[in-house]
């Protein structure tokens, strides 16, 4: 099992989802190496929760490291779920177009892809030149 597939399983287990039931899990490898993980936080006022991803990023520029070089989503789903629009920007954000992303089912699907294909057309920093 690679390091990152660990690191989403095991955080998955530690989702806070009361009211959906449906646990996520996110692990990013900075450039560095090192692996930050992130579970869904729900909050009762629904659309003010955290997805997995946003936590997996945040704990990694919480940590000072701000380029993702791979990215691993986990999920208990019949088929691999792929992050929500605001996620895939967020993973635009510190990933170039070309890193991969694996979205994974606790069954042991899998399905490989990149940033830019999740994101295809993606706002970036060129966009506001000139603003």
């Amino acid at each position: 099992m690679s390091e990152l597939k660990t690191a989403a399983t095991a955080v998955r287990e530690n989702a806070y989802a009361p009211y959906s039931k449906f646990k996520v899990g996110a692990a990013v490898r900075a450039a560095s190496g090192t692996i930050y993980a992130g579970c869904n936080v729900e909050n009762v006022a629904y659309p003010e929760g955290t997805c997995a991803e946003a936590g997996a990023i945040a704990a990694m520029a919480a940590a000072g490291e701000y380029e993702i070089t791979e990215v691993y989503v986990i999920a208990g789903s019949p088929t691999p779920v792929p992050p929500c629009g605001g996620c895939r920007q967020k993973l635009a954000e510190f990933g170039k177009g070309g890193v991969r992303v694996t979205l994974a089912t606790t069954g042991g699907a899998e399905f490989s892809t990149t940033i830019a294909d999740l994101l295809p057309g993606a706002f970036d920093a060129g966009h506001m030149e000139g603003a």
